[in-house]
């Protein structure tokens, strides 16, 4: 937990250790942290660096712990700092990056990585500098970085970001991919399924896209496309496969299902309640689902209509005929 300041987990354990005691010797604090006596003392002067310990006064070999409030707090307060100044560094680097880079030549606009340690990073670059959205195209075809399963992934959606990824049916089939799926829409990512996926595909923040590149050689490589007319012929082609694939769901019992062509007759229930002015509560009740059932189903007709609110479901609802206009306004009058 002390990392993020500079402290590994045998310099960490020393230190909770003779907070837990107040005051140790060597010796007894060796056989608390199951270490030899040397390794124990160095990592006591470690934490004398730190400023989290001192040697006892008129008592050789004898340590005693800083308070932490003042001195976690004090190495908190330099680490933010430090922070602060790598974030100046940053900005400023990149307004240098974008005063060179007002005349973009092809080579500006295109980057190719090389190497699977390489294109794995590149990858994991991408996710973590997104803020909005991510897009993916996931084939059933392994590349240097796999699916829907990353760490990366997991971090970004924590923050906020949004995901939309369309998979080719073979991932499901693969031993893990269900799981996969599963996890991923159980952070509250949007997956999509396809017979056929042209190609990997992840775009961030409409910013960046990578796509591998095919080689003739066994080392994996791929493209790195920044803002450009290629960029947003990529963006089109995501765009082109999400409208196509079929919206995929989580079923009352965790099982990953496809949404199917239309909504069912719960579904229609549900909708023609909501479009009367009943809340998610008042329909549940109704029609004796749970509440998180009706909030499920509704999110799923959202995402079988490409929709992002529930005035534009109704307004597809309509449509599509899933709802007759009089009879959604007369059950409102009842």
């Amino acid at each position: 937990m002390l990392a993020a300041i500079g402290l590994d987990e045998t310099h960490e354990a020393a230190y909770r250790a003779l907070v837990s005691v107040g005051a140790a010797d060597v010796p007894d604090l060796a056989r608390r942290l199951t270490l030899g006596e040397p390794e124990t003392e160095r990592a006591l002067r470690r934490l004398e660096r730190h400023g989290l310990a001192a040697q006892a006064s008129g008592r050789a070999g004898r340590w005693v712990a800083a308070p932490p409030g003042v001195a976690l707090g004090a190495l908190l307060t330099q680490h933010r700092h430090e922070l602060e100044k790598a974030e100046l560094a940053a900005t400023l680097l990149a307004e240098e990056y974008r005063a060179q880079a007002a005349e973009p030549t092809v080579h500006d606009l295109v980057e190719v990585v090389t190497g699977a340690a390489a294109v794995a990073q590149r990858f994991l670059q991408l996710q973590l500098g997104a803020s909005r959205e991510v897009c993916a195209l996931v084939t059933g075809r392994p590349v240097a970085v796999t699916g829907v399963e990353n760490d990366a992934e997991e971090q970004a959606a924590n923050r906020g970001v949004r995901y939309r990824v369309v998979i080719e049916r073979e991932v499901l089939a693969a031993p893990t991919g269900l799981l996969e799926v599963s996890a991923a829409m159980r952070r509250e990512e949007r997956v999509r399924v396809a017979d056929r996926v042209p190609t990997k595909l992840v775009i961030a923040d409409g910013s960046q896209a990578m796509v591998p590149l095919t080689s003739r050689t066994a080392e994996p490589a791929a493209l790195v496309v920044h803002a450009s007319g290629l960029l947003e012929s990529l963006t089109g082609l995501f765009e082109a496969v999400w409208r196509t694939a079929l919206p995929l769901r989580l079923g009352e019992d965790g099982a990953v299902r496809e949404a199917g062509d239309g909504p069912d007759g719960t579904d229609l229930e549900v909708l023609s309640l909501l479009l009367a002015g009943m809340t998610d509560a008042s329909v549940a009740k109704q029609l004796d689902l749970g509440l998180r059932t009706v909030q499920r189903r509704v999110k799923r007709l959202m995402e079988l209509t490409g929709v992002t609110t529930r005035l534009q479901l109704g307004w597809h609802a309509y449509e599509r005929g899933w709802v007759a206009r009089e009879a959604s306004e007369h059950t409102g009058s009842d």
